[in-house]
Parts: C-alpha cells; sequence; structure tokens
C-alpha cells in the first residue's frame, strides 16, 4: 500500500510520570526511585513514530486541559507532529503514573481527564481532507463521548474510501467494556494491532491458547491482524491464518512505556510508503527496540 497523504491519528494526549524502581515497592515506608515527567498518551506516542520514522505529515487530533496545553501542543510540534488540540476548561490533562520494575514491565494508574472527553462537536469533515489513513486509539471506545467520536471519524473515513486502522490499547479496559461490543464498533476496520492479552480477549480464547490462534481468528473479520509480542516480535495474519512471524531487534529494556505506539507509528508509517504487512511489521518492532531504552514514551 503506497498512499500518499496525511496520517491521521485520534487518541490521547496525557501527562506522564515515569517512576523507575530497582527494588520492589516497599508498603507503607520509601522505596527509591528515578521519577520524570513526560509528554505521553498512545494517540500522542504512536503519531509521534510514525512522524520519527519519515511518515511526511502526522496529525493528531486530541483533548488537553488549560494547565499543560502549551507545552503538549509546543513538544508535539518539536516532534514533527500537527497538533489540533482541543483545550478543556473542566478537567485537566490526564494523567498516567507509571511504575517500571527491574524487569522493565510497567504497571499504569490512570486519570484520563480531558483526553477521554473527545465528543462529536470536536469533530470536522475537513480533518480528513488529504488524510490517507485514519489510526485510532482504542481507549476512545471506552467512554460514551469519545466513542460516538471515534464512530463519527470512522464512519466518515470509510465513506471517503480511507483506510483505518485501530490499536485495542488496553486488554483492562477491553475486558469492562466487553470484547463483543468493541469488535461490533471498529466493524470495517482494515487493520488491528492488538498485543497478545488483548488478541486472546478479542478472540474469546482462554489464556493458554496460542496467540497464534488468536491472530487468525481475528483476521476473519479484520483484513489485516498484527499482534504485537514484545520480546517475541510480532505476527502478522490475513484472511484466517497467520501470514509471517516478523523477530524483535535486540535492545536492552529501561523502560517498556510506549513499546507497543512506538511499534504503531513505525507500523503505519512503513505501510503508507509502500511496504508490505510483514516488512511493515518489522520496522514497527524495530521502533519499539528503540523505546524501550529509554524513559517514556517518546522517540
Amino acid at each position: 500500500m503506497t498512499a500518499s497523504g496525511a496520517l491521521l491519528v485520534i487518541g490521547d494526549v496525557v501527562t506522564d510520570v515515569v517512576a523507575v524502581h530497582p527494588e520492589p515497592l516497599a508498603p507503607a515506608t520509601d522505596t527509591a526511585a528515578r521519577i520524570r515527567t513526560l509528554p505521553g498518551g498512545a494517540g500522542a506516542n504512536a503519531a509521534c513514530w510514525a512522524a520519527h520514522a519519515g511518515a511526511p505529515e502526522v496529525r493528531l487530533l486530541a483533548r488537553v486541559g488549560t494547565e499543560s496545553a502549551g507545552w503538549h501542543e509546543q513538544v508535539l510540534r518539536d516532534a514533527g507532529v500537527r497538533p489540533r488540540l482541543v483545550v478543556d476548561a473542566a478537567e485537566p490533562t490526564g494523567t498516567v503514573v507509571v511504575l517500571v520494575g527491574k524487569d522493565a514491565e510497567r504497571t499504569f494508574l490512570t486519570d484520563s481527564g480531558a483526553s477521554l472527553r473527545l465528543s462529536p462537536e470536536d469533530w470536522a469533515p475537513a480533518l480528513l481532507d488529504g488524510v490517507a489513513h485514519l489510526h485510532l486509539s482504542g481507549y476512545l471506545f471506552f467512554t460514551d463521548t469519545s466513542r460516538e467520536l471515534a464512530l463519527l471519524a470512522l464512519r466518515a473515513a470509510r465513506a471517503r474510501g480511507v483506510p483505518v486502522s485501530v490499536d485495542p490499547a488496553s486488554a483492562g479496559f477491553l475486558a469492562a467494556l466487553g470484547p463483543r461490543r468493541f469488535l461490533d464498533d471498529v466493524a470495517g476496520i482494515g487493520v488491528l494491532l492488538p498485543n497478545e492479552d488483548e488478541a486472546r480477549l478479542l478472540a474469546g480464547l482462554p489464556e493458554p491458547a496460542g496467540v497464534a490462534r488468536a491472530a487468525a481468528e481475528l483476521s476473519r473479520r479484520v483484513p489485516l491482524v498484527v499482534v504485537t509480542r514484545g520480546a517475541a516480535g510480532a505476527l502478522v495474519a490475513e484472511g484466517g491464518r497467520v501470514t509471517a512471524e516478523v523477530s524483535a531487534e535486540t535492545a536492552e529494556a529501561l523502560d517498556s512505556t510506549g513499546a507497543g505506539d512506538a511499534f504503531t507509528g513505525g507500523f503505519l508509517a512503513a505501510r503508507l510508503s509502500g511496504a508490505a504487512p510483514a516488512a511493515a511489521a518489522g520496522a514497527g518492532c524495530r521502533a519499539a527496540a528503540q523505546a524501550v531504552t529509554r524513559l517514556g514514551g517518546r522517540p
């Protein structure tokens, strides 16, 4: 797929408070940690990685609070992204506390704040002008107003013949919403980008079930499914079968925050440049390997 035009990402901009603690958390007392406040959000991270990977034009629609709107807009522009940030007067920018253990795995404490208050009023058909691909963060589907916006954008893109991809974003939120409802909502998309847990959940398979089977099952509903597997790389499935297994790039992991977003950005940039699915997944793995070597979720 070679597409001349912009990538439009609709998703979340949040402020990440990342705490890396080499020792286990000690209840009721202090645990030494390296703590940084960084820009984040699945949608914003993916947009920045797509720009970093060479996508010629990347746009982002998101909602932020007044207290940090200027900062977030500037860092997005510095990353090569054209932001359209709706400023919310009632709620602050979403905040995520990211706890990163010795194994580089992360646990999130999430206050969505303004990020999931995107609504149909924030949409305009002109946002699709010049757009070759629309990417929706799965977080949009987990609250009513942002879900309405996501469905509106999805319908508008399909009416214009603009392909759409979705990253399911969170197995925990997905379980609360219900896999069937999520799959019904995203009917008609061209690309689904889950991780292993999300793929199994969406396919309705128990934990021990092979992720390859989950990927194959999901590709009966969505033409192209790419499952990220961390250090195990990625699986590509099309038409009810796995068509490629892509190895991960070797990296010394410091913080896995944003690795999936980096994969998404690298993958989408490669697809827009004409890469086949397996090659694009390889580009995604390379971006993810870069992401885990640094604090936070941005390039």
